[in-house]
């Protein structure tokens, strides 16, 4: 078909689509909409709730669409956003900390982010990032004070240094460049730290079996080093303001000195560091004395963990209260402090950072009062806050004064801009599934979001969660193929980028792909937040099409009209039990049989299995540990076997695995590591033993199989391979990403969508553009660490 006949029948399609949803036809002209549903398809309205203007950018509120427009559906530039209810003034009303005046009630807490003080560059913009979305105060990850404090495998600031000190001054020039104050969580971790770059020796209290660092245990200090201990957390502190930093937080708790002479878990001295409660704070009020006696200019104050729990997830005996030492605590030091950061906890921080699948926002609120109880200086209250109403009612109920944040603020850096400029449908929330958090439990690589694709690339990618460039190739017409993560993401980056017109199409009715089954199962409805988000901003987006219930083939997509194909079709379960320990299937195992399943077949198909299922989980992550609760709470007997160390190992990481094998042991699910499952037959599953060798049998009826994923990537192959059908149908691109490419977790496949839609303009946008490398290079200047440097080329140019 010729290009100029096949513009005149989608541009006829595009009318008829246009009157369909009220738009006037010069609109749809205007934004040049030639593709179309197949012939026969007929268009569905979609209710999409609210519709609002698309989103702007927030910094000065230009609207993204560089199209003119006249038409008083279209929004053009200049448009002047709603102000605020009046009901949210409270989060903007200032406070005074010391000397220093906090301009809302947002503080962003310390949390990591793979930058440390080694890669400024990051660390600068990451933070940056969430002052100009209008955090009041934003903090750096742990900073440690000196070398006898190294951290590593872990990622954390230092301030060891003068070059420590240039490095986190960039970071404090960037947050109060956007008028915040910039804070550091001073900390030395003692015997806790690993000393694997230093090979430093441990400084302990007491010379006790170590928690973490199995292979050294540290003698006791004498006085003379507690001493220099004193004068090391002064310099520290010290250099914290000659880099500019504005709030000194002072860390008690997660492995740092307070801690460890306060609770009786790792303090057994006998001299007047030891035994009663003013022995055991001595080393603090000494510290913060010092402190106080030579640095008056910044406000200094104290994170504490004010209870750490009953066991088995805290301390019990061992460690604090809340309504005991903690709060006898807080009421000895707070004329010594300018505020205070309160959390709950011990090591295991899982209680603290609790993820949505056992923890709802707010959950540190009972702790928290008891705080404000004696509390004379402002208090910040943590607990995965995204919601404007609830940060009210903390405040007004006088819960606290600040809201404090580490995960909202990683999923949306402009949470408070948008609040305070009454843009709340597009807060991107927080869905608590600690991808994040992982990170820092693997030892620090840079962070990574589930909601946000551009966290942690602001600096070496240049990303910014609210700007986008327009693309060169916007009157390209698009179709994408699967509304999953990848494609929902992909759409709405390109509608932002100002393309004509973009069409996502699935097979389903509504969009969500596999998590509009997944976020049913137990546990998992809060990641229904990363549908939600990007159902609000493509109805906000009208270029931006979602056509529900087509399922296109091959020759259904060369049909469709676009020029840009974008494949998205996602992952399927594999029902033959092929596993990452034999690279083959399971003997006598298919989900064709009744008694064997996979996830979608229990889930979407409703399928039945026996009395008895075995879970054969070789997945690493929470699909089988949540295959086998939704079995379980149906009233069948499980068997959870895995070839792993431990039930679903990448948990560990997100802080979820005690919580789950607890409630799988109350379920009365039998959990078997270190087997790996060879064979099944109704009534018996082979095993063996991933160690010994030793083979067993054990019974159950059915099976169900959360060992592998496929790609559905068949079309994109049929397309890749047919180039001169391509050419034909003038499709220019052809790309294909997030599980239809490799089947991972939400938050690759959302950030495979936002980087090629960022980048489909490149001269490859299937390869990502090189980004900066904060390393060491020989003779470099500043022009190396800058997109595009010849550097960061393959090769130089001769």
């Amino acid at each position: 078909m010729a290009r100029g006949e096949r513009e005149r029948r989608a541009q006829g399609t595009a009318l008829e689509v246009g009157r369909e949803r009220g738009k006037c036809q010069r609109c749809t002209l205007r934004s040049s909409i030639r593709i179309g549903p197949p012939t026969g398809y007929v268009s569905r309205p979609v209710d999409r709730g609210k519709r609002g203007p698309p989103l702007t950018e927030l910094a000065n509120w230009i609207i993204l669409d560089t199209r003119a427009s006249a038409c008083p559906r279209r929004p053009s530039k200049g448009v002047i956003p709603m102000a605020r209810e009046s009901r949210y003034d409270v989060l903007f009303d200032p406070i005074q900390l010391g000397p220093k005046t906090l301009r809302n009630r947002f503080w962003q807490v310390p949390h990591c982010n793979g930058a440390g003080s080694d890669r400024p560059g990051f660390q600068a913009a990451f933070r940056g990032m969430k002052a100009e979305g209008g955090w009041g105060a934003v903090f750096t990850e742990i900073c440690t004070i000196a070398p006898s404090s190294d951290v590593m495998p872990w990622v954390s600031s230092k301030l060891w240094d003068a070059g420590d000190v240039r490095n986190l001054a960039q970071m404090c020039d960037a947050i109060q460049e956007h008028d915040a104050l910039a804070g550091v969580e001073l900390v030395h971790s003692g015997g806790l730290a690993h000393n694997a770059e230093t090979r430093a020796g441990g400084l302990t209290v007491s010379q006790l079996p170590n928690d973490i660092n199995h292979m050294a245990n540290g003698r006791a200090m004498s006085k003379r080093e507690i001493r220099d201990l004193r004068r090391l957390h002064v310099d520290g502190f010290k250099r914290a303001r000659d880099a500019g930093f504005d709030l000194l937080t002072f860390y008690a708790g997660l492995g740092t000195f307070p801690i460890f002479f306060l609770y009786p878990f790792y303090n057994r001295r006998t001299d007047e560091y030891g035994g009663s409660f003013e022995n055991r704070t001595r080393f603090t009020r000494e510290v913060l004395e010092d402190i106080r006696s030579e640095i008056d200019d910044c406000a200094i104050g104290m994170r504490f963990v004010i209870d750490t729990l009953e066991e088995p997830y805290g301390y019990g005996d061992g460690g604090v209260r809340a309504h005991e030492e903690g709060k006898d605590f807080i009421a000895a030091f707070d004329d010594l402090v300018d505020y205070w950061d309160i959390n709950i906890g011990t090591l295991n921080w899982g209680e603290d950072a609790g993820s949505s699948r056992f923890f709802d926002t707010n959950h540190e609120a009972e702790y928290t009062r008891v705080a404000k109880e004696v509390a004379t200086k402002p208090v910040i209250n943590v607990g995965r806050f995204t919601d404007p109403d609830v940060m009210v009612n903390v405040i007004n109920s006088g819960q606290c004064d600040i809201i404090g944040a580490a995960r909202p603020s990683i999923a949306d850096p402009f949470l408070p801009k948008k609040i305070e400029l009454g843009q709340l449908e597009d807060i991107r929330e927080c869905i608590g599934c600690n991808v994040c958090v992982s990170r820092w439990e693997m030892g620090g690589p840079p962070i990574w979001c589930t909601q946000n694709a551009t966290s942690g690339e602001e600096y070496r990618r240049g990303w910014h969660p609210e700007k986008f460039s327009e693309a060169a190739n916007k009157q390209k017409p698009v179709l994408i193929i699967g509304a999953g993560p990848a494609g929902m993401e992909a759409a709405t980056v390109l509608g932002k980028r100002g393309f004509d017109a973009v069409h996502l199409v699935d097979a389903s009715a509504e969009l969500g792909g596999h998590l509009t089954w997944m976020t049913t199962m137990p546990g998992l409805a809060a990641w229904r937040r990363v549908t939600e988000y990007r159902e609000r901003q493509i109805s906000k987006l009208p270029n931006v099409e979602f056509i529900p219930n087509v399922s296109l083939d091959a020759a259904g997509a060369l049909d469709y009209g676009a020029e840009i194909i974008i494949n998205a079709t996602g992952s399927r379960w594999s029902g033959d039990g092929i596993n990452g320990s034999l690279h083959n299937t399971i003997e006598g195992a298919n989900s064709s049989m009744p008694e064997v399943a996979t996830p979608e077949q229990l889930v979407i198909e409703g399928k039945q299995l026996g009395s008895h299922v075995a879970v054969v989980d070789s997945d690493g992550y929470h699909m089988g540990c949540t295959v086998a609760e939704f079995l379980a709470l149906q009233g069948r007997k499980v068997t959870y076997i895995t070839h792993f160390d431990n039930l679903g190992p990448y948990l560990r990481n997100t802080l979820e695995e005690q919580r789950l094998y607890q409630r799988l042991v109350e379920l009365g699910v039998e959990i078997l590591s270190q087997h790996v499952t060879l064979s099944f037959e109704p009534g018996k599953v082979g095993l063996i033993h991933a160690w010994s060798g030793a083979e067993r049998v054990v019974e159950a009826d059915s099976m169900a199989l959360v060992t592998h994923r496929y790609s559905h990537c068949d079309v994109y192959d049929q397309l890749l391979d047919d180039e001169d059908r391509r050419v034909a149908a003038e499709v220019s691109q052809l790309h294909l990403v997030g599980d239809a490419h490799t089947p991972g977790m939400i938050a690759q496949a959302v950030f495979s969508g936002h980087r090629l839609a960022r980048e489909i303009d490149s001269p490859d946008p299937d390869t990502p553009l090189p980004f900066i490398r904060e390393r060491r290079l020989l003779a470099s200047t500043e022009d190396d660490f800058q997109l595009g440097a010849k550097t960061l080329l393959p090769l130089l140019p001769l």
